[in-house]
């Protein structure tokens, strides 16, 4: 394991004070210049030098003709050209002392036998010089928190706290969007390709000890160094969860990644053994992949599995009754306490047993803050999963009933919504021991749903998605302590 993060080869890689960029010109469509331009798009701070044999400005740079007419030495190139001048390029760039690369060109070892004798020249250009690479084969690096995104795709939303490795390229770019709308953003996402020289293990030890990092995403095809995977994972689970989705366990799934990046991929038996020994949360879909990131970055350690469902409709409250159970998640009955509290805030048609069912409430504040308030009272409650339901329509309505001209009701829509969020967020810090966790089947963007979400508070498209996320924190935590005791006792 390094000991600090300057330690890792991927540091200047995910890191880079300047960059020497191969394959970006002024013609759009090619993907050098789309990624140049996605580069440009989030406001890189440091030095870009293009190079390009014929062009004098590329993108509103100054261009160079060659890597060494470049009046500083580079921390990065990223190398995006034809497969049979890349190994060539590779040797311009250790003769003039850069030290650190990514290749994303492809038509290496997934292309074949003449792609793998052209990746073992790489490889050895690179072993030459001392040049530590990402790929072949892939996009690289984003790294939010410093503003650098070489990927295909510009980026979308603030810097978050997921780190990915990935053997698939794709989703380093396709996921900014989809983190963004669920609460999320990346802080280093790496892809490592057919991982000539820099592998997943190497990117899970960096990621291990990356201070924006509160959460390590593994996609996976294939392990080739299976026991020093184990010994890092090892070392990090009990300081930071690690969740990770394998694919190559079908024979579908192990044909598509020979295929990909030319990875071989094992029986599901074995890295089910293989996670289980390290801590590792095991993810069966990209969504659960981020569903579980998104609970574990965002929740306090439960006391328990002991859940309480609060709702306003029957049907949803029923549906995530179920999804609870089939969790492995409790639905406590509430104490007498509990429910004397309860008494004179809730209509008679509320139902009281759990799910508590509201039906129907006239006092917002009350459903907001004083109700979830006494259910998170509860002794005998370690969780409370909350139905938000909250379209905007509503309070139209409400605003328009109570005089409220109607050009201004949008405004004070926001007002009303905003007010509520608040006091519910404010619960988390109210009860911190207690995970807080919403679900709706409306649109993630509505008002008050993005407040909760900007806020720490996860809210998921269905009761089934939050009670596995639930689920999940659990199991990182008794993994944790299960790794802790044996740790103690030697394995014993």
């Amino acid at each position: 394991m390094i000991h600090s993060i300057q330690e890792s080869p991927l540091y200047s890689i995910v890191n880079p004070r300047s960059i020497a960029f191969f394959g970006a010109s002024n013609n759009f469509l090619r993907m050098g210049s789309m990624m140049l331009s996605s580069v440009q798009a989030l406001g890189y701070e440091g030095e870009i030098y293009p190079i390009h044999r014929e062009e004098k400005e590329v993108r509103g740079l100054k261009a160079y003709s060659s890597v060494m007419d470049l009046p500083e030495v580079p921390d990065l190139a990223i190398i995006v050209l034809p497969t049979d001048i890349v190994c060539p390029t590779m040797e311009d760039c250790g003769k003039k002392g850069i030290r650190h690369a990514i290749v994303v060109s492809g038509g290496f070892r997934e292309a074949g036998p003449e792609g793998i004798a052209i990746q073992q020249e790489l490889e050895t250009i690179a072993n030459r010089y001392g040049i530590r690479f990402l790929g072949p084969n892939c996009l690289g690096v984003a790294n939010m928190h410093q503003k650098l995104n070489p990927t295909t795709i510009t980026a979308e939303g603030p810097p978050g706290f997921v780190g990915l490795a990935s053997q698939s390229g794709s989703f380093v770019t396709q996921m900014f969007d989809y983190l963004h709308r669920h609460g999320m953003g990346f802080s280093s996402a790496l892809s490592v390709g057919n991982e000539a020289n820099i592998d997943i293990v190497d990117c899970l030890e960096y990621l291990g000890a990356c201070p924006n990092t509160k959460v390590i995403t593994l996609y996976i095809e294939g392990i080739t160094r299976g026991r020093k995977f184990v010994e890092v994972a090892k070392a990090i689970t009990p300081h930071k969860p690690v969740v990770a989705l394998y694919v190559g366990g079908s024979e579908t799934g192990r044909q598509a990644g020979l295929s990909h990046t030319g990875s071989m991929s094992g029986p599901n038996e074995i890295y089910d053994g293989v996670f289980r020994q390290c801590g590792i949360i095991r993810a069966t879909t990209i969504t659960e992949l981020f569903d579980y990131a998104l609970a574990l970055g965002t929740l306090p350690r439960p006391g328990g599995n002991r859940v309480i469902i609060l709702t306003h409709s029957g049907g949803p409250g029923a549906t995530a009754a179920d999804s609870c159970g089939r969790a492995g998640l409790a639905l406590p009955q509430l104490s007498p306490e509990t429910l004397d509290k309860l008494k004179p805030m809730i209509p008679r048609t509320a139902s009281t047993a759990n799910p508590v069912d509201l039906t129907y409430n006239r006092d917002f504040a009350e459903s907001f803050f004083d109700i979830p308030d006494v259910l998170l009272s509860e002794k005998d409650a370690d969780m409370l999963l909350a139905y938000i339901l909250s379209p905007g329509s509503f309070a139209d309505r409400i605003l328009k009933e109570m005089g409220v001209p109607e050009e201004s009701i949008p405004l004070e829509r926001e007002k009303l919504l905003k007010e509520h969020s608040r006091a519910f967020v404010s619960l988390t810090k109210r009860h911190p021991g207690k995970p807080i966790v919403g679900f709706t089947y409306r649109s993630l963007q509505e008002t008050m749903v993005r407040y909760l979400i900007d806020r720490g508070v996860p809210v998921y498209q269905d009761p089934e998605r939050a009670a596995r996320s639930m689920a999940a924190v659990l199991q990182y935590y008794h993994k944790r302590d299960r790794m802790v005791r044996e740790d103690k006792t030697g394995g014993v």
